[in-house]
């Protein structure tokens, strides 16, 4: 089963001073499956890793995108109209987390990889009781 990888431990990656590096990094390597980052949550980790790290940080990301380290899943109209309804009925969520759980839904994965518990935590999915959070 694929693992969806959210914001946080994309930056999480980039950044060796970040306290969920070590965890993030020991995750992916360990990683048998694929790896799969929803569209939406490429701009946020860009912006993050650029803004704090600098273009160097976000250009690594980028190419790391280009060699096909990490599947990019695309979202349809469907998915964003289960985003709408999301964020209708969690007003704490953004647009960005949304979308990762409509993608969750959408492949019937239970797992995602992200260091937001609080936000992923309090959403009750429709295909499983919850998600399973990892790391």
């Amino acid at each position: 089963m694929p693992l969806l990888l959210d914001t946080g431990i994309l930056y999480a990656l980039a950044d060796r001073k970040d306290g969920w590096h070590r965890r993030s990094r020991d995750l992916i390597k360990t990683a048998r499956e694929a790896l799969i980052v929803p569209v939406t949550v490429v701009p946020e980790a860009c912006y993050l890793m650029r803004e704090r790290l600098g273009a160097s940080a976000e250009r690594r990301f980028v190419e790391s995108l280009a060699a096909e380290e990490l599947a990019l899943e695309d979202i349809g109209a469907g998915d964003v109209r289960r985003c709408a309804a999301l964020l209708q009925r969690y007003p704490q969520i953004g647009f960005v987390d949304a979308s990762v759980v409509a993608v969750a839904e959408r492949l019937r994965l239970r797992v995602i990889a992200t260091t937001d518990r609080r936000h992923f935590g309090s959403i009750r999915p429709k295909h499983v009781p919850a998600f399973e959070l990892v790391p």
